[in-house]
């Protein structure tokens, strides 16, 4: 039996499962199982960040550009991002946590007649041909057209997918998913396997996170809460785990965090919020000894690293945050550090090949 690993054990286990060697967009895809995405640019988005960090040669824009040649599909897991469309088949059909009323059913069915029709639409073309349908609050402040949330919704609900984005607007035809097996057996295997994705990606992950997340999952498969919560109470039996500093912690039980082929590389890496290596804050002040904020919902005057800080990761140390514009198409960054600045000139270095390196993925593809 393998000995339980030590804390710094599981901190370079962390870093080198998750940021392997780079491979093509497709096999990252599907070794990640998952690519959480968000719409802020600061300055690329969040999947182009995590894929950048995985990616030969990845350029900031790729996965939208790729995206209908690639097998993957923008849907709900535990938050909205991309997964392999394989994926599909556990996460529906899906049961919404809101079902719609009857008025919102006709008008659902009345737009899906519509998007059958065209073959494949834009939110803008919906809008003019049911401008009857009104205006509703937007997600973030302001109105916007009731059925443009309403195509929202139906991807949500299974209804559609998005077939492309056009200048980051979700383009959408119409999708049909193939029923499941129902049974009690088949609904708890394909939970185990919605858990096995998560503990994949965020392993190791402590046992408060794991919860948290499996509850987060209700949002891509809330049909499966109830085997899904099951699979949690059978962690240990499932997954490998050790006690640390009266921690559990749950890694894939293939694995074994103890290894020393788990070696972070020397260099400097510029990650993102929602990286798998950084998403739970727990877990990052666990490792790491000082908490990371995501401020970019902070009012200004209130902020403490910035408005999209991305952590610092040399080596196995997580040394710090930068935040970075584009100003005249120059990359500028501003550091902060959790303790000293490293004045080691081989941090110097490592950080001045990330910046160039960065500058390369920023740049529009072919201008090279």
């Amino acid at each position: 039996m393998a000995r339980s690993p030590t804390l710094a054990e599981l901190r370079r286990y962390a870093i080198a499962r998750s940021l392997f060697k780079p491979v093509t967009l497709p096999a990252a895809i599907r070794r990640l199982g998952f690519v959480q995405a968000d719409p802020m640019r600061a300055p690329a988005r969040a999947q182009d960040l995590i894929l950048y960090q995985r990616v030969r040669d990845y350029r900031a824009g790729d996965l939208e550009r790729r995206y209908e040649r690639l097998g993957v599909e923008e849907d709900a897991f535990v938050n909205y991002g991309f997964v392999p469309r394989e994926m599909l088949a556990l996460l529906h059909p899906r049961t919404p946590r809101r079902p719609w009323d009857a008025a919102t059913t006709d008008r659902a069915r009345e737009l899906l007649a519509f998007v059958q029709e065209r073959g494949v639409v834009h939110p803008r073309e919906v809008g003019e041909a049911f401008v009857h349908h009104g205006r509703v609050a937007g997600y973030w402040g302001g109105e916007l057209n009731a059925s443009t949330r309403l195509l929202d919704d139906m991807h949500h609900h299974g209804w559609l997918r998005v077939r492309r984005r056009e200048s980051g607007t979700r383009v959408y035809e119409a999708m049909r998913h193939t029923e499941q097996d129902d049974s009690p057996a088949a609904r708890l295997a394909r939970a185990q396997a919605l858990v096995d994705v998560i503990v994949a990606l965020y392993a190791p992950i402590p046992a408060p996170s794991l919860g948290y997340l499996v509850t987060l999952l209700r949002y891509g498969a809330n049909h499966l809460s109830v085997e899904a919560r099951a699979v949690v109470k059978t962690a240990r039996e499932r997954y490998g785990d050790a006690v640390i500093d009266g921690t559990t912690w749950f890694w894939p039980a293939d694995e074994n965090p103890a290894s020393r082929r788990h070696q972070p590389d020397e260099g400097v890496r510029l990650l993102a919020p929602f990286d798998p290596v950084v998403w739970d804050r727990r877990r990052f002040e666990m490792l790491w000894d000082w908490a990371y904020r995501f401020e970019a919902y902070v009012p200004a005057p209130k902020r403490t690293m910035g408005h999209y800080a991305l952590p610092v990761l040399w080596g196995e140390r997580m040394v710090g945050w930068a935040n970075l514009r584009l100003e005249r198409g120059q990359l500028r960054h501003e550091l902060g550090f959790a303790e000293a600045r490293p004045r080691d000139a081989v941090f110097r270095r490592a950080l001045d090949e990330e910046l160039e390196r960065f500058e390369r993925f920023l740049a529009p593809a072919g201008s090279e």
